[in-house]
């Protein structure tokens, strides 16, 4: 078998998914007994590479939990619709509670959503 230059080695990892490259530290830190802290620092740049992805995603409530009323408020808040409207989104799971926005304002509505007591998915 060849011997890979490094910069060999770095394109194979940023063709790469994070799935990949966590079993290929696992084997490493088996095989080699290498701490994969130490390889993690070595592939934060593919990782942050990977994560850039979509530019803009859906909020999907999955389950309004035990605070329901909370939740409809917080949906009010960030959707501006009526409280039938809101209501209605609450009581399906897997209702789109805003579509086509930025990753930020998704985590941020994510968040808002969370503490109300609702269980979210970004996609």
């Amino acid at each position: 078998m060849a011997k890979l230059t490094k910069d060999e080695f770095i394109s194979a990892l940023k063709e790469m998914n994070l799935l990949e490259i966590k079993e290929l530290v696992d084997a490493m830190k088996e095989e080699f007994g290498v701490d994969p802290s130490a390889v993690a620092v070595a592939a934060a740049p593919v990782a942050e590479a990977a994560s850039e992805g979509p530019s803009s995603v859906n909020v999907i409530l999955a389950d309004a939990g035990a605070a329901k009323v909370a939740v409809i408020k917080v949906i009010r808040e960030i959707t501006g619709l009526g409280l039938k409207e809101s209501k209605d989104i609450a009581d399906n799971a897997g209702s789109v509670v805003k579509e086509n926005i930025s990753v930020d304002e998704a985590n941020e509505i994510k968040a808002k959503l969370e503490e109300a007591g609702a269980t979210v998915e970004v996609k």
